[in-house]
């Protein structure tokens, strides 16, 4: 399928964690960009507090970046957070991200940040509120953003649609991107028992700007979101869909807890290197077949 480009396809990237970053700056792995959280290195250009920020600036030297953000809030009936949105768009002025991204949830209410990525109800009401503010986001910040679908464990009951036209009907009316977690997909259905390969077909493609591949635990009954382990085959065969849909779109693995060492996490990304370059080589075959 003929793809917009809205995002460039920067290749395969891991998530940048301070346990690897003597093995980065001392190594030079052969990645094409690294995923920053954004809270990590926001406020912290002044003197004798900006470590973690020069050690963002020398990476950027080398690589691409893109700032990801869980703060943002963007579902809460808060008022937008101008004073962490300035410091969001300082540090994008300094490092000059290809994109910045962040989640479609809400993270609090009244001002209290409960640290967790709530999710919404799926309802026209929700729509209209949300597109409204990542407007004003962009807006501010001057470009375009991504937003990641969530796991989640719960549904509601006035929903009126389902997750994945919730999604791309708020890409579509606010002119934003979707960072695509596919193994959020796989995670919300076990737990919602809905098919994630409709999913993953009901989007609009040239919405998709980034991939997020990871792996997660089981408690009971639920799938949950952990961040803690290999990616599992079933998000693999999953990811193999989404490049057959979607084409080659930056794509990089999430490591959180227990995180392992470098070669770890490097590997998982080859994986996902060498699914690209199968499911690409096949589309381009039958491509030639039907010429």
């Amino acid at each position: 399928m003929k793809r917009e480009n809205l995002f460039p396809n920067l290749g395969i990237g891991l998530g940048l964690r301070a346990p690897h970053y003597s093995h980065i700056a001392q190594s030079h792995p052969p990645l094409g960009w690294f995923e920053a959280i954004s809270e990590n290195y926001m406020g912290l250009s002044e003197s004798g507090s900006g470590r973690p920020r020069k050690i963002l600036e020398s990476f950027r030297k080398d690589y691409e970046i893109v700032l990801h953000g869980v703060s943002l809030s963007i579902g809460s009936t808060d008022e937008l957070n101008f004073s962490y949105l300035t410091k969001l768009k300082e540090l994008a002025q300094v490092i000059q991200p290809k994109w910045i991204s962040d989640h479609l949830c809400w993270t609090g209410v009244k001002g209290e940040n409960v640290h967790d990525l709530l999710p919404l109800p799926f309802t026209k009401e929700a729509i209209n509120h949300l597109v409204s503010r990542i407007c004003r986001v962009q807006d501010f910040l001057g470009r375009r953003i991504l937003l990641e679908n969530v796991s989640s464990y719960i549904t509601f009951k006035h929903s009126e649609m389902t997750e994945w036209d919730f999604l791309s009907e708020i890409s579509n009316k606010a002119d934003c991107g979707i960072l695509l977690d596919i193994n959020n997909v796989y995670v919300n259905s076990v737990n919602h028992e809905f098919d994630p390969v409709a999913y993953l077909k009901a989007l609009p493609p040239e919405r998709i700007g980034q991939i997020h591949l990871a792996g997660h635990s089981r408690q009971g009954e639920l799938l949950i979101d952990t961040h803690d382990a290999p990616v599992c085959n079933e998000v693999w065969d999953l990811f193999r869909i989404a490049v057959k849909l979607f084409g080659q779109v930056a794509t990089m693995v999430e490591w959180d807890a227990k995180i392992p060492d470098f070669s770890t996490l490097q590997a998982e990304a080859d994986k996902a290197e060498k699914i690209i370059s199968q499911e690409t080589e096949e589309t381009n075959e039958c491509r030639a077949l039907l010429a």
